[in-house]
């Protein structure tokens, strides 16, 4: 996989997963996950290694993502930190135990869910429905819970958690694009949560390569990395800027046939 072509291609990834990171507050792994799954079974990774392995690297390849993404945002005053302290320890919490239930389940069932879930993402995204104009942001304990339940969930899908952080803050009347900075912000203990708990979990299991470490594929996250943490300001400079509607309804339709092309893969 360290082929001028599949460098390349991690490079081209990287770039475009940046750019949307900013632009919708997600962490990528809706891109990621699948692409990735498709890469290392071309390359003989084990299938039941292969969507852990996708997993992992997509974490912690968000990393340095979210962390460029949450910069931006909060320069452009976009991150709203009430939110954000309330729901960290939870988002924490729930990512790293996640891991460990991931790590126990098979890359199908891993892979079914991730499509089940992307479908439900896209769903909500076409619907874009509209809270009541009453409902104001949670206290600390509604925040934990859900900070909890976003963490879990993206775990198990490798999300950064902009794909439920989005709906839940605007369903709670925050202002679209100030969601989309705050989503960016918790993005980033998301994805270092994650990372750990697939290092850890994936350690005794490890794929027989010298450049993979538990259920993380280091060439990868160093290359998406470099080039997504360029991009991704230009991405939340244009969340600033384009209608985010239907932005999200043409990456709804990406995330459709992403999810369908890894679970033909798998299957």
């Amino acid at each position: 996989m360290l082929e001028p072509e599949w460098i390349f291609i991690f490079l081209l990834l990287g770039s475009f997963v940046g750019f949307m990171a900013g632009l919708l507050g997600i962490g990528g792994g809706g891109i990621l996950v699948p692409i990735l799954t498709t890469i290392f079974l071309t390359h003989g990774i084990a299938l039941d290694n292969v969507v852990h392995l996708a997993l992992g690297t997509s974490m912690a390849s968000m990393v340095i993502t979210t962390f460029s993404s949450c910069r931006s945002h909060h320069a452009k005053g976009g991150v709203v930190w009430k939110a954000v302290k309330g729901m960290v320890l939870g988002i924490i919490l729930g990512t790293f135990l996640a891991t460990f239930l991931a790590s126990h389940l098979s890359s199908l069932y891993l892979g079914v869910f991730f499509a089940l879930f992307m479908a439900f993402v896209s769903s909500q995204m076409f619907l874009n429905k509209k809270p009541k104009p009453s409902r104001e942001l949670s206290g600390n304990m509604g925040l934990f819970a859900a900070g909890s339940s976003i963490g879990a969930i993206s775990a198990l899908v490798s999300i950064g958690g902009g794909s439920l952080t989005v709906p839940y803050l605007t369903w709670q009347n925050v202002e679209i694009k100030k969601a989309i900075g705050t989503s960016a912000a918790i993005g980033l203990p998301i994805s270092i949560a994650g990372t750990l708990g697939y290092l850890i979990n994936g350690w005794s299991n490890s794929v027989p390569n010298e450049y993979i470490f538990g259920y993380v594929y280091l060439p990868a996250v160093v290359l998406i990395s470099i080039t997504s943490f360029i991009t991704a300001p230009y991405g939340a400079q244009m969340a600033h800027k384009l209608p985010v509607a239907i932005l999200k309804k043409i990456f709804a339709v990406l995330l459709v046939i992403l999810s369908v092309r890894m679970l033909i893969s798998i299957l």
